[in-house]
C-alpha cells in the first residue's frame, strides 16, 4: 500500500512533464523547459498531502499491533516522492541526451544503498516495523538525486561539455530562473504537457488498477494481498530491468526521428526507413523475449517459487499466479514498445482524442477487476490486465498500420515470427509441461534436477532456432546493445 502511494505520486507528478519535454529535438529553449520541469516539486507536494490524507482517513489502517508506524509510513512515503521530484530537471537533461551510463549508475546505487540499509536495520532493530522501510525509502530516493546532481556538478564546464555543445553551461541554470520580457515556460510544452497529464491519469489507473481495486475495495484480505504483491514484484522484474530501459531509451530515439503531428509522408524518408527498421526489429526482439518468458514460465513457476519462498508460496495460489504473469509479461513486452512509438509521434489533437479512449478503457478495466477477483480470486487481476493490455495494444498497432499504411514499411511484421521458430516454442512448451507433471516439484532433488536439465535442453533448442531462423534481429542486438557494452569494457 505504501508502495503505491509512492508511485502514484510519482507517476501524477512527473509523468506528463516527462514525455511532453523528451518530444522533438534536443535544441530547444532549456531555460523554460527546466522551469517547467520545476512544477513537478510543488505537484508532488500537493499530490503527496492530498492522497497521505487520503490513505490515513479514507482508507482501513492496519492493525498496529501488526503493522506499527504505518502512519509515519505514509508520511515518508510521501516525501521521498517529493525528494526523488527534485532531481527531474537532470534526469530529463540526462535523458534527453542519451547518458545512458548515469541512469544506471544512479539507480543501481540507489538501490543498492536501500537494499543494504534495510537488510542492517531488520537484524539489528526488527521491532522498528515500517520505520526501517520508510528510512530505506528516503535513502533511496535523496541517493538517486544526489547521484544526478555529483553528476552535473562534476560534467558542466568541463572540456567533455563543451566539445558536445552542452546547452548547459552552470548548475545555476539548471534552477527556475525568469527571463526578461519572456514567458516562464514554453506554452506549447505547457499545453502538450497538460494533455499528457490527462493521459497519465488515466494510465496509472489502467496500470496499477488492481493495486486500487484491492486497496479500495478490500476484495482481498492482507494475507492474499501480500502473495499477490510477491509474485507481481517477482514477475515484473524482466518488465522493470528490460523493458522499461528499451521503451524509455526508443521513445527517445523515435522522437528524435521523427517530427510529432505529421503524417509519414510529410518526413524525410531516410528517417522513415530507420525508423521502421528499428520499429521492426524491436518488436521483434520483445515478443521472442515475452514467448519465451511465457512458454517456460508455465511449466517453471512452481518451481522457482518453491525454491524462493518454499512451501508457503509454492502449494497455494502462488503458482497460477506466477503462470499467468508469465503470459501477462508478453503482453506488457509488445504493448511497451507500440505504445513508445505511439506517444512519441502523436499530436496534441491525437493525444486528447485517445484521452477519451483511456477514460472508457479505464472504467470498463476497473469493473472487469472487480468481477473476475469475486470469480476467481487474485488470479482475476492478472486476467483483467491481460485484457487492458490487449486493447491498448490494438488501439497501437491500429495507429502503427494507419501511420505507415501510405509508405513501403511495413513494421509490424515484426509481431510475426518465423513458423519453425513457432513450432520450437509449442514443442518446448508441450515438452517442459509433461516433465513438470512427472519430475516436479515433491519428488526430490534429482527429479527437479531432471526438470531443470529438460528445460535447459529446450532453451538451448529455442536460442539456436532464433539465431538460424532471425539472423537481422541476431545482427540488430549485437549492433545496437552488445557492442555498447564492449565499448565500455574496453
Amino acid at each position: 500500500r505504501l508502495t503505491l502511494l509512492y508511485s502514484t505520486v510519482l507517476f501524477l507528478a512527473r509523468e506528463a512533464f516527462r514525455r511532453a519535454c523528451l518530444s522533438g529535438s534536443t535544441k530547444r529553449d532549456w531555460t523554460k523547459t527546466i522551469n517547467l520541469l520545476w512544477l513537478t516539486v510543488p505537484l508532488g507536494v500537493f499530490w503527496s498531502i492530498f492522497l497521505g490524507s487520503v490513505w490515513l482517513q479514507l482508507l482501513e489502517v492496519p492493525d498496529p499491533a501488526v503493522v506499527p508506524h504505518y502512519q509515519a509510513g505514509v508520511v515518508a512515503f510521501g516525501f521521498s516522492a517529493v525528494i526523488e521530484l527534485l532531481g527531474e530537471p537532470f534526469w530529463v537533461l540526462a535523458q534527453a541526451h542519451l547518458f545512458v551510463r548515469l541512469k544506471v549508475i544512479a539507480e543501481s546505487f540507489s538501490v543498492l544503498s536501500k537494499c543494504f540499509l534495510t537488510v542492517i536495520l531488520v537484524i539489528l532493530y526488527p521491532q522498528w516495523g515500517l520505520y526501517i522501510f520508510s528510512l530505506a525509502q528516503l535513502l533511496y530516493a535523496s541517493v538517486l538525486v544526489m547521484c544526478y546532481v555529483i553528476y552535473f556538478v562534476i560534467f558542466l564546464g568541463s572540456p567533455e561539455a563543451t566539445k558536445k555543445s552542452f546547452p548547459v553551461a552552470r548548475m545555476k541554470a539548471l534552477l527556475p530562473s525568469l527571463v526578461e520580457d519572456e514567458t516562464f515556460v514554453n506554452w506549447k510544452e505547457a499545453r502538450l504537457t497538460w494533455s499528457f497529464f490527462k493521459q497519465s491519469f488515466l494510465k496509472q489507473i489502467l496500470t496499477e488498477g488492481e493495486r486500487y481495486v484491492m486497496t479500495f475495495l478490500n476484495v482481498l484480505n492482507f494475507g492474499d494481498q501480500g502473495v499477490y504483491d510477491i509474485i507481481n514484484n517477482l514477475g515484473s522484474l524482466v518488465a522493470r530491468f528490460i523493458f522499461l530501459p528499451i521503451e524509455e531509451s526508443f521513445y527517445v530515439f523515435f522522437a528524435k526521428v521523427l517530427e510529432r503531428g505529421k503524417n509519414v509522408k510529410h518526413q524525410k524518408q531516410d528517417d522513415v526507413a530507420m525508423a521502421a527498421s528499428v520499429l521492426e526489429l524491436l518488436l521483434k526482439l520483445v515478443l521472442l523475449i515475452g514467448l519465451t518468458i511465457t512458454v517456460f514460465g508455465y511449466a517453471y513457476s512452481q518451481l522457482a517459487l518453491d525454491i524462493y519462498g518454499g512451501s508457503m508460496l509454492s502449494s497455494g495460489t502462488g503458482p497460477s499466479l506466477l503462470q499467468c504473469y508469465s503470459l501477462y509479461v508478453l503482453f506488457l513486452a509488445v504493448n511497451g514498445v507500440t505504445e513508445c512509438f505511439t506517444f512519441a509521434l502523436m499530436c496534441k489533437e491525437e493525444v486528447d482524442r485517445y484521452n477519451f479512449v483511456m477514460l472508457a478503457l479505464s472504467f470498463t478495466f476497473l469493473c472487469i477487476s472487480y468481477f473476475l477477483t469475486h470469480w476467481h480470486g487474485s488470479v482475476g487481476f492478472i486476467l483483467a490486465n491481460c485484457f487492458n493490455m490487449g486493447i491498448r495494444i490494438a488501439h497501437s498497432i491500429h495507429y502503427i498500420y494507419d501511420y505507415f499504411r501510405e509508405s513501403t514499411y511495413r513494421p509490424l511484421a515484426g509481431l510475426l515470427p518465423s513458423p519453425l521458430l513457432v513450432l520450437v516454442y509449442i514443442m518446448s512448451g508441450v515438452i517442459t509441461v509433461f516433465s513438470e507433471i512427472f519430475f516436479c516439484c515433491n519428488k526430490g532433488w534429482m527429479a527437479r534436477l531432471i526438470h531443470i536439465g529438460v528445460g535447459a535442453l529446450c532453451f538451448t533448442a529455442t536460442i539456436v532456432t532464433v539465431f538460424c531462423t532471425e539472423t537481422k534481429l541476431v545482427h540488430f542486438v549485437r549492433s545496437q546493445f552488445l557492442s555498447r557494452y564492449m565499448k565500455k569494457g574496453t
